[in-house]
């Protein structure tokens, strides 16, 4: 009989659930072990939920900052100055009801290509048992949440276990008042102060958020701006743009510790319903509500992974190569828990990947030089390649153009005023080498430029080739245009 390779995988967000489908499509017996539901953090708990809460906060914000502009006329009901009606309001239980629906939804329909697929779905949670059989082969126990255990056989290990929230030592969400991220979609009612710890990706998409859902904003950030990991220009548009909205953000200001209160100043109280979070200067904030968005910690711990010679970093994640091996001979990572890069793309190539790898397909070591990101604030922050710090720092020569939305004028007829693009190439053969773009919707227009970044392509080509008019994708050409004629005259 002939022998059918049998895949395990721990985990079953996007690095595990596709690289389940990879595996069953190239013949193998695939058992998918998870515990919360396929999709993982990414669909259930992160990306799927955050962009549906975002989705309503986009809609408040477009209406908001344009109607007037655009000779959109609201009435006021009451006529009394003192307490005007507002017209557009958030039923933030509606809202996070119809969150839960759609990353339920998603789940499922996940569940069900898996299934559909061949693959076998194992509820429960996995731990690697140490060593290997004569053929290779090593053993998963799957503890179910009755406490019964199962043990798959597998001639491949994939871990994509994610990963879950950072905490605060002294700044523990309890679920009511102060929260992660996790937490947020179990609301009641809308935070009328929100603090939110963190200035990275997730605590500026939700803090963007809720401003635009209602909320007073306080955003607290240990850095010198917000976003500290992404371009400058960016980060300095959405910062500028945060505080012209009314958010107050406080940099250089590092959380020591939150904690419930019954009023500002007062003494500490379990069921309070206020938050008083002091600062590392002694400095003190209070608001209704507090959201710890400090980063995440790998699930990669009590799965037994060291002692099968899994190697983790001083952080707790996975070391993985470019072709998602792990240092133990048939164990592959994907995702968050590796560190890599958090992002659910890049954890699904690397499921990819690790299949091909081992099913003998032909496979592409991980190349993070293409990856195209997105930041979904208001405005969208999108890149793609490399970065204005790698030219800063000399890591390559390139030369830079960065066009603001103000010029472009499908941006004037939709009254947008924050943004720009941003390109970057090669002095010499014009070859595009990486972009940021800020706009709404940067997600959907970063996409070209990935596709230039990821074939080669020149500024040349790109300013040659049509756009509709008017459209914001004519400001890609343009700065495409402008590096061209710059390069031509440098030329001559």
């Amino acid at each position: 009989m002939e022998h059918v390779t049998r895949i395990v995988i721990i985990g079953g967000g996007p690095g595990g659930y596709e690289a389940a489908l990879v595996a069953a499509q190239l013949g193998a017996e695939v058992s998918v072990v998870d515990c919360d539901g396929l999709g993982g953090a990414s669909v259930l708990t992160d990306c799927v939920p955050s962009k549906t809460l975002i989705a309503t906060a986009e809609v408040m914000t477009n209406f908001d900052s344009s109607y007037e502009e655009l000779g959109i006329r609201v009435e006021d009901t009451t006529h009394d100055p003192d307490d005007p009606a507002r017209v557009v309001g958030v039923d933030i239980r509606k809202v996070n009801r119809r969150v839960k629906r759609l990353a339920l939804a998603q789940s499922h329909d996940i569940t069900a290509s898996v299934t559909r697929a061949g693959g076998r779905v194992v509820r429960g949670r996995g731990r690697l048992e140490p060593g290997q059989a004569p053929d290779g082969s090593r053993v998963v126990t799957v503890t179910a949440a009755d406490g019964s255990q199962e043990q798959l056989t597998a001639d491949a290990v994939l871990i994509a276990t994610g990963g879950h929230p950072r905490e605060i030592p002294d700044a523990r969400p309890d679920g009511e008042r102060i929260l992660n991220w996790t937490q947020l979609y179990d609301l009641q009612e809308q935070p009328e102060e929100l603090i939110v710890i963190g200035s990275g990706v997730t605590g500026a998409e939700f803090a963007g958020a809720y401003q635009a859902l209602g909320s007073q904003v306080t955003l607290v950030s240990s850095r010198d701006r917000v976003l500290p990991g992404e371009d400058p220009d960016a980060a300095a548009v959405l910062e500028d743009v945060f505080r012209r909205r009314g958010m107050n953000v406080m940099s250089r200001s590092r959380a020591a510790s939150a904690q419930r209160v019954a009023a500002a100043g007062g003494p500490p109280k379990p069921d309070g319903d206020r938050v008083e979070v002091t600062l590392q200067d002694g400095r003190k904030i209070t608001g209704t509500h507090c959201l710890v968005a400090v980063g995440a910690i790998p699930n990669t711990s009590d799965m037994g992974l060291e002692e099968a010679g899994v190697r983790l970093k001083d952080s707790g994640h996975i070391w993985t190569d470019k072709v998602s091996r792990t240092s133990a001979p048939g164990v592959y990572a994907a995702g968050d828990c590796t560190g890599v890069l958090a992002l659910a793309s890049v954890a699904a190539m690397q499921g990819r990947i690790a299949m091909y790898h081992f099913l003998g397909d032909a496979v592409n070591p991980l190349d993070l030089r293409t990856v195209s990101a997105n930041v979904f604030t208001d405005p969208e922050i999108a890149t793609v390649g490399y970065t204005q710090a790698d030219v800063d720092k000399g890591a390559i020569e390139a030369r830079v153009v960065k066009l603001p939305l103000l010029r472009n004028p499908r941006a004037k007829m939709q009254g947008i005023r924050d943004g720009f693009v941003k390109l970057f190439c090669r002095p010499g053969t014009g070859i595009i080498v990486g972009g940021v773009v800020v706009s709404p919707r940067a997600s959907e227009l970063i996409h070209p430029i990935s596709i230039a970044v990821d074939n080669n392509l020149t500024v040349e080509q790109i300013a040659n080739t049509f756009t509709v008019y008017p459209s914001l994708t004519g400001s890609i050409a343009e700065v495409a245009r402008q590096l061209h004629t710059r390069k031509t005259t440098e030329l001559h």
